[in-house]
């Protein structure tokens, strides 16, 4: 389905302190996703919200709160894959897909995981979430865009506050009938009445978990219905979405002897009706694609065009030419100045994502082997990318190769970013630190204020070392930071760039935000606190600092309250 819980980690960590703080940060959260199920079943577009109070339970600004506290925690657990060019790749195909859906206003939060299970989910403020599982097992990025256009749909359509307000509505009455039950066992006394009891409170759990299910179909069958409507909006293939179902479908079959079903069939679950109805979808999208005939300066121009589908040009279709049509009529539809189609970087950023959410080196290694040998031609040449950033990774001899490899491929695919990047920091691992800048340079005058570039850049001479080389980072990164509040990457990166830079100031505030977008608000509280008792302090830093203080103060000392503390801040 499109998911209506964030996944729960199978092996938590050990820590005390963290599951305990977890549990009471996303009680809300956890509480509404569990529960999540739909109030109705919506046409084609979305309907008025007649009659609902879903929208008041929260409101989007508690909505947006809740989901950055989610994306905070799961920092903290280390479960996000945060690397630049895997985020642009995935929030460009996003803004692609979010500005063509039924609610283009509304602001969404794409984010990676390092889990290889397969699995995508929604959540409160328009936070979507996908495993760096459900990618490798994707053959296009079509299958991608389709399962993120279902999650966006399960967003624009409020799925999880219409699910709680359900919830609310059925939990009571079934609740109810549980207590009736479990007194009247045990009334009767006697050594069955424990027995009675467990299966009151079985039979009542089961109610509501039937009743959740149901629940759970009507949504799944709505976010499809949106969902491949998004995608056929947004240039996409709309047969990819039952394409890949059917791969989901195939893996579940193979998964009926005693092993476990991929976490996405159980929250996606997949049957051949809800297949053979997005294959319907899909025929019928196609085959209301009319032709459209206009004159123009140079001549006839035909085009293939679906109501469903916005002119790009943001111009309503006209419909001259079309006799389909009655005379004077306009289309008016949506429109996005954002390209439509496949990014045409899928394959780059599978590979990239193979190697980042690999467990081992040795376990990547046997991975890429199996790849070599199951493929008739060998290794693709994104795969040999794949073997040369794992390369780059372990450092030392592997790098040299690493930086053969990356040079090889850089004659084969000019101005290919991913390749570029990769080939600078081998560069720069090998000691051409003056070849790797030149190249970071021009890297930056063709695309000025390209976060994976800056970043990247800014990475590798802060791995150089050295005063003039933090300051060149700082100066890199210093457009980027008025909109980069909320990176812990390019915080993390600012803050040692400034530390290289004498600038102990700026350091000491960088540090402390990206302690806090880490998921360690006490971490970050003591710092800036700390960093408030210097006396060098300028006024505006300083009303900067307080200010984060009073924000994060709350969430602290709620914490400390109920007995939590940063284990590392205990014992330091």
């Amino acid at each position: 389905m499109l998911h209506t819980a964030a996944p729960v980690p199978r092996h938590p960590p050990p820590c005390p302190f963290r599951s305990s703080r977890l549990r009471t940060l996303l009680l809300a959260t956890a509480v509404t996703l569990a529960l999540a199920t739909p109030l109705s079943r919506a046409d084609d577009t979305k309907l008025p919200d007649i009659g609902s109070s879903a929208g008041e339970l929260l409101t989007p600004a508690r909505q947006a709160e809740y989901g950055g506290m989610m994306l905070r925690e799961l920092r903290n657990y280390g479960y996000l894959l945060d690397d630049p060019l895997v985020d642009d790749w995935l929030n460009t195909m996003g803004r692609r897909l979010g500005s063509n859906s039924a609610q283009p206003q509304q602001k969404y939060t794409f984010f990676m995981m390092k889990d290889r299970q397969i699995n995508a989910f929604a959540t409160l403020g328009g936070y979507i979430g996908m495993n760096a599982g459900l990618v490798l097992t994707a053959e296009r990025e079509d299958e991608v865009a389709a399962v993120l256009s279902h999650e966006i749909a399960h967003v624009t359509q409020q799925h999880v506050l219409r699910g709680v307000e359900r919830a609310q509505r059925d939990q009571i009455p079934i609740l109810l009938g549980m207590l009736a039950a479990v007194i009247a066992a045990q009334q009767a006394g006697g050594n069955s009445s424990g027995d009675a009891t467990m299966a009151a409170i079985t039979s009542g759990m089961g109610l509501m978990q039937q009743r959740q299910i149901n629940y759970t179909r009507s949504n799944e069958s709505e976010a499809d219905r949106l969902g491949i409507r998004t995608l056929a909006r947004s240039g996409y293939d709309v047969d990819a979405m039952a394409g890949f179902f059917e791969r989901m479908s195939a893996a579940m079959r193979g998964n009926e002897g005693g092993y476990s079903t991929p976490d996405f069939l159980r929250t996606h679950p997949v049957n051949t009706t809800r297949i053979s109805e997005a294959k319907s979808r899909a025929e019928q999208m196609k085959k209301d694609t009319l032709l459209l005939t206009t004159q123009t300066p140079t001549g006839i121009h035909q085009e293939r065009v679906n109501p469903a589908i916005p002119d790009t040009t943001g111009d309503p279709l006209s419909s001259s030419g079309n006799p389909l049509l009655p005379s004077g009529l306009q289309l008016s539809l949506p429109s996005s100045s954002l390209p439509r189609g496949a990014t045409g970087q899928f394959d780059w950023a599978r590979e990239r994502l193979r190697v980042l959410s690999a467990t081992t080196p040795s376990e990547l290694i046997r991975e890429y082997e199996g790849l070599k040998r199951s493929q008739k031609n060998g290794l693709t040449d994104a795969q040999r990318y794949g073997v040369a950033i794992a390369r780059l990774r372990d450092g030392g001899t592997a790098a040299r190769q690493a930086l053969q490899e990356l040079q090889q491929l850089d004659g084969e695919y000019p101005d290919n970013l991913w390749i570029e990047l990769a080939l600078g920091e081998a560069e720069s691992r090998n000691g051409q630190f003056a070849q790797a800048n030149a190249r970071f340079d021009a890297l930056t005058k063709r695309l000025p204020q390209n976060r994976p570039v800056a970043l990247t850049y800014a990475r590798v001479l802060n791995e150089q070392g050295g005063e003039d080389a933090g300051k060149r980072s700082q100066a890199m990164l210093r457009p980027l930071l008025a909109r980069s509040g909320d990176d812990p990457v390019f915080q993390a990166t600012f803050a040692r760039a400034s530390e290289l830079a004498g600038d102990t100031t700026r350091a000491s505030e960088s540090y402390a935000e990206a302690a806090y977008l880490n998921g360690r608000p006490e971490q970050a509280l003591i710092q800036f606190q700390a960093l408030l008792k210097q006396p060098s302090l300028d006024y505006v830093t300083r009303a900067r600092v307080d200010a984060r203080i009073e924000s994060i103060m709350p969430t602290v000392l709620e914490m400390r309250r109920l007995g939590q503390r940063d284990p590392e801040m205990s014992r330091n």
